[in-house]
């Protein structure tokens, strides 16, 4: 692979393959997260609680604890989750297929033996399934290579996602891994208030779907799929809906409006199939917002700029 040349470094994502082991992930990373919930102060949006990409998997904020910090990470390298402190102990739990019980006691466990015992909300959030994890004995399954290829995938898209955020001057979120659906999310801010969300999200309290859009958005991402749509695809939608949304005309031609979802998706197969994945995905990130953004009248001319350059400040004045 050259400099400049991305096209073999995407992994092929199956989805029959890949589901079974994206399902157990979810509920794993829920377990991490919920720490982050109970110990972190609440940010807009939900910020505090997402994971995000590391050099070996995906990895908690820095989490106070007392006078000292915890941070969780899942590597996909070792197959491990890594739990440590600032002290400089940590405990290594192995990724294996088993019951969604089991892992919630050895991460319960290894936070009391760190001196950082934490009490979560103990069952899963927008799933239709709320067993309580420490009741799930059901055995899961889990593929190391299955979720290498996930994370690989993730650290192409990062660099992706990370060109796109560069346009843009408004309020914009960091590219993170919401891990109550699973999906990697970048959220772009028209500045303007949106309409009170009517919530109604499968075991998700209202308040934080109301607080989460809070404000008109554009949202972009990646989802590993599930019934409603068996296959691993980017997707993109706005809040509120703008009029005409779902007629726009997007980027490439494999995007489409899927009208159960209520946003456009582009199949991730389609991407990699790609001559250019990098071009196809900016293609329907850059789209996708514009339709957005022109429907909903945002002040585009004040909110964008120029695409970053390594290296060089933005010129301003």
């Amino acid at each position: 692979m050259t400099g400049t040349d991305t096209r073999n470094a995407w992994p092929e994502l199956p989805y029959a393959r890949l589901q079974p082991t994206a399902g157990t992930l979810l509920l794993w990373t829920q377990i991490v997260g919920k720490v982050a919930v109970a110990r972190l102060p609440w940010l807009n949006h939900s910020w505090h609680v997402a994971l995000h990409i590391s050099a070996r998997g995906l990895i908690t904020p820095l989490i106070p604890c007392g006078g000292m910090g915890l941070q969780l990470e899942f590597d996909f390298l070792a197959q491990e989750l890594v739990v440590r402190t600032t002290e400089g102990r940590e405990r290594r739990i192995p990724l294996t297929a088993g019951p969604v019980a089991g892992f919630y006691r050895h991460v319960m466990d290894a936070l009391t033996a760190l001196g950082a015992p934490t009490r979560i909300v103990a069952h899963p959030n927008e799933t239709p399934d709320p067993t309580p994890f420490e009741e799930d004995r059901t055995s899961r399954a889990y593929d190391p290579q299955a979720a290498r290829d996930l994370w690989l995938a993730y650290v192409q898209m990062a660099r992706v996602f990370g060109r796109f955020r560069t346009r843009f001057l408004g309020k914009c979120s960091p590219l993170h891994f919401f891990w109550g659906g699973a999906d990697l999310a970048l959220t772009r801010f028209s500045g303007r208030r949106a309409p009170l969300h009517p919530g109604g999200v499968p075991n998700l309290p209202d308040e934080v779907t109301r607080e989460a859009y809070s404000h008109e958005v554009s949202s972009a991402g990646f989802w590993p799929g599930d019934p409603r749509l068996p296959e691993p695809a980017f997707y993109s939608y706005a809040y509120p809906t703008p009029d005409g949304f779902a007629d726009a005309k997007v980027s490439p031609a494999a995007a489409r409006f899927e009208p159960e979802l209520g946003e456009f998706v582009l199949p991730y197969a389609a991407v990699r199939a790609a001559t250019d994945p990098d071009a196809d995905l900016l293609a329907f990130l850059q789209t996708t917002y514009e339709a957005a953004a022109d429907l909903a009248g945002w002040d585009r001319a004040a909110l964008e700029c120029a695409e970053g350059t390594p290296g060089r400040p933005r010129p301003v004045g």
